[in-house]
């Protein structure tokens, strides 16, 4: 694995201001991408694959992959599910 690229299992959901989105955030995303800006990636989630998709600014220094109702129909999961990820930057 290369330091563009990161594996790790989470749980779906992340606190945004007070509401949970159906997120799942990348640990250490700002040391790995090296920015607290808005990068394009690959992500693996599961076996679902979600190709050249935009991390989102957590607002706390982080970065996040939004999961919308196609993807989490896909996994069978919503917030509050585990799911193991693969990240590459584009």
């Amino acid at each position: 694995m290369d330091a563009q690229q990161t594996s790790f299992r989470t749980t779906i959901g992340v606190d945004v201001k007070g509401e949970v989105w159906s997120c799942v955030e990348i640990p250490a995303s700002t040391n790995l991408f090296g920015t607290g800006k808005s990068v394009r990636i690959d992500a693996k989630i599961d076996d679902v694959l979600l190709a050249n998709v935009g991390t989102l600014p957590t607002g706390e220094g982080g970065h996040m992959v939004s999961l919308n109702a196609k993807v989490r129909k896909e996994l069978g999961k919503g917030i509050g599910d585990v799911v193991d990820v693969t990240i590459t930057r584009r």
